[in-house]
């Protein structure tokens, strides 16, 4: 089992006006990302919201992702939970649907001990069959998996990658250790691509590339075509972009350049909410300048 390397959308998922998933616009998204040539999706991660969805609309989400994408290109469902149960019956689920993969979150909240946090993603991968990405993302969390509690979930045969965000580049120079052909490692970071690319990582899981898919894309198959320099160039190119993309909690921001690029994927669920003026502003001018 094995996810293939390059770029992967983190999707945003639109809402209607009322709140409600516009299932349309998720459609036109889906279908454009393909037309651009991105990778990969990953829908119902942090960029999409899941936090605040409900599990009946999280599984819509997911079958509509995965019948537009019709075999296309890979699709990976955020199926993570801080409760071990929850999070094997969404992959369980998952599965069923049709995903390529699943994304699994460190317990937030409750946390864990190490055996505890080992248990957490080995008790999904010993009862379904399907490749599974931990994410590692411990400013979200409040918690982070080990780099030995990686080595040991990266010999488990359906664990096959880690999103790493931590934006620690000593930690993933020590997951780095553990990659092989059966486990890679995806920067979770736009901003730490090339980084996490010369550690051997397979490519990025990005929210830039909610706007840029063709960019993105470009970025990580010139690395692996060894063009160094030209991939670089992309990464630095939008280094100002992607800081506005983060100048307040993901995706506020991305959601904000979208609607202002004219995608209308609408607003919020609470306790997210639209962006600040000075926020606004300065995704407007990183937007102006690179046209």
């Amino acid at each position: 089992m094995k996810i293939q390397k390059g770029a992967y959308t983190a999707l945003v998922t639109p809402f209607n006006a009322d709140g409600s998933v516009n299932f349309p616009k998720l459609r036109e998204l889906v279908e454009w990302q393909i037309q651009q040539g991105i990778d990969g999706i990953v829908a119902l991660g942090t960029t999409g919201e899941s936090s605040t969805m409900s599990h009946e609309e999280d599984d819509a989400v997911a079958e509509c992702v995965v019948e537009v994408a019709n075999g296309r290109i890979p699709i990976i469902c955020g199926a993570g939970s801080n409760s071990t149960q929850t999070q094997l019956e969404k992959t369980i689920r998952y599965k069923k649907i049709g995903a390529d993969g699943v994304l699994l979150i460190s317990p937030y909240y409750n946390k864990a001990n190490e055996e505890g946090m080992y248990r957490h993603f080995a008790t999904v991968g010993d009862q379904v069959d399907i490749p599974i990405v931990l994410y590692n993302v411990p400013g979200r969390t409040g918690c982070s998996i080990s780099p030995a509690c990686v080595a040991r979930l990266a010999k488990h045969p359906n664990i096959v990658a880690i999103k790493e965000a931590s934006g620690n580049i000593s930690y993933a120079a020590h997951v780095a250790r553990e990659l092989n052909d059966d486990f890679a490692m995806f920067s979770g970071n736009d901003d730490m691509v090339l980084p996490i690319l010369s550690l051997g990582g397979a490519g990025v899981i990005s929210v830039l590339s909610n706007i840029l898919p063709a960019e993105v894309h470009a970025m990580t198959a010139a690395y692996f075509a060894g063009d160094i320099a030209g991939a670089r160039a992309i990464q630095l190119k939008y280094m100002e972009l992607i800081d506005a993309l983060f100048c307040e909690v993901n995706p506020i921001p991305v959601k904000e350049a979208m609607n202002q690029m004219g995608m209308e994927v609408g607003g919020y669920r609470l306790p997210l909410c639209e962006i600040g003026p000075a926020g606004r502003e300065r995704v407007r001018k990183a937007l102006e300048v690179l046209g």
